[in-house]
């Protein structure tokens, strides 16, 4: 039974904790601020709750192995999780919108050639099959498996397109926005495509084709909410380390790593504290903080709003002229009573024109929003880099889960295979299978 200290209370670290108490280790997390969850976050106030950080989970299997592998209660038996209909409505430049229905590809097709005309649902699901082609080609080496010594074939495309022409005879694989202009051929299924490498701060422009397996995870497996919103989810995992005797200390900043006889042998703490341990996983950003392909700026704006929340009123709207999504989540825990609306956006740095022209975009999904609000608070979000990605000879890739210090791994959103819920909830499966003596697997 080793000891193993943990830095940082993040959902990559609460569940690599979790894993490895549950295997018999002494695991203690060291976190400097006074709670847990990372950026799984909520603001309140006046009997509204607002996520500040991801406001919907997509590959919850994820999480139910976490579940089942650390305990005899499931996932569902801890949160209740709904799948949302319609997934996402989208709201294009020139005034045409179209609702999609959750992870129904006969639903898709139908409801983009009523609103965007006959054969663009047939485009937009014949690239999502090339996209499937892509998942099936990194599945394994970019999410489930520790990230091998050799890269070189991750660097390579696997998206199938032909490269296209750049300069006067240089040809080289495919950009995502590359991709949407030649096989998409409607400027608003383009937009469709390029919102989701937006979404994780990526330019379209030079993130490769690849990123086509984005929509295709959501496509495929759904979008979920967590009644009671993310943060929800994070309790729950946190429940979890304490079942399986997690021990906390909050308010515990670490100032580095000890070093013994070359391994990681233990932390120093920013007050002078030593503590000695066999294994050390780290869920902190790098310090400093290097710029990553991924992970643009944004802020979240939280709207408390006077009068219900309508009945078909979409959870998720994307307004693609000011690139912000609407969250308004059919939740009454998250509003003071029935009369009253909770809405989040999630609006990218910089926006011309600040709060007040993010404002006037959400009207677009909220009508009458400015006679209905009663306050707004902006809350700054941190942006870890995106999930890892296929091509551009590895430009985005995360770095491995074993540092270079033997006995010291690293998990979370800085780390292999990236930065979304569920690529945190891999990352910590890998790092414990490999503490474990395992070759790193999340399966």
């Amino acid at each position: 039974m080793a000891r193993i200290a943990v830095i940082g209370a993040g959902m990559g670290a609460l569940a690599a904790a979790a894993r490895l108490a549950t295997g018999g280790h002494r695991v203690t997390v060291y976190e400097r601020s006074a709670t847990y969850g990372g950026g799984v976050s909520r603001y309140e106030r006046d009997g509204f709750v607002f996520d500040t950080g991801p406001g919907l989970l997509h590959l919850p299997a994820v999480y139910r192995d976490l579940f089942i592998k650390t305990g005899r209660e499931t996932l569902e038996s801890c949160v209740s999780l709904r799948q949302v209909d319609p997934a996402i409505r989208h709201v294009f430049d020139d005034g045409t919108s179209v609702s999609l229905p959750n992870a129904s590809r006969a639903g898709v097709i139908a409801a983009l050639d009523d609103a965007l005309g006959p054969g663009a649902g047939t485009r937009w699901a014949d690239l999502l099959g090339r996209a499937r082609e892509v998942w099936e080609a990194t599945r394994r080496p970019l999410l489930e498996d520790a990230l091998a010594a050799d890269t070189a074939p991750l660097g390579r495309d696997p998206y199938p397109a032909p490269p296209v022409r750049r300069g006067l005879f240089r040809r080289g694989a495919p950009t995502l926005a590359e991709v949407a202009a030649r096989e998409l051929s409607d400027p608003r299924l383009a937009a469709m495509l390029e919102h989701y490498a937006v979404a994780y701060g990526f330019d379209p422009a030079i993130v490769p084709a690849s990123a086509t397996v984005l929509p295709y995870f959501e496509h495929t497996f759904g979008t979920w909410y967590v009644d009671g919103g993310m943060r929800a989810l994070a309790e729950a995992v946190y429940a979890r380390c304490v079942a399986r005797r997690v021990d906390f200390r909050f308010g515990a900043d670490v100032a580095e790593v000890v070093e013994k006889d070359g391994r990681a042998a233990g932390l120093l703490l920013v007050d002078g504290t030593r503590v000695e341990a066999d294994t050390v996983v780290s869920g902190a950003p790098p310090a400093p903080v290097a710029p990553t392909a991924g992970g643009g700026g944004r802020v979240v704006i939280c709207l408390a709003l006077a009068g219900p929340r309508p009945d078909d009123a979409p959870h998720r709207t994307v307004i693609h002229a000011a690139g912000v999504t609407v969250l308004r989540p059919d939740d009454p825990s998250t509003r003071p009573d029935d009369a009253h609306e909770a809405v989040t956006l999630h609006v990218p740095l910089p926006l011309a024109g600040g709060t007040e022209a993010a404002l006037r975009a959400a009207e677009a999904a909220v009508p009458g929003l400015r006679d209905r609000l009663l306050w707004h608070h902006v809350h700054p979000s941190s942006a870890p880099p995106g999930p890892a990605l296929a091509g551009a000879s590895g430009t985005f890739l995360l770095p491995p889960n074993p540092a270079p210090l033997p006995g010291l791994y690293r998990v979370g959103p800085w780390a292999h295979p990236g930065g979304t819920l569920p690529h945190t909830g891999m990352s910590a499966a890998i790092v414990a299978d490999l503490i474990a003596g395992g070759p790193g697997g999340s399966r």
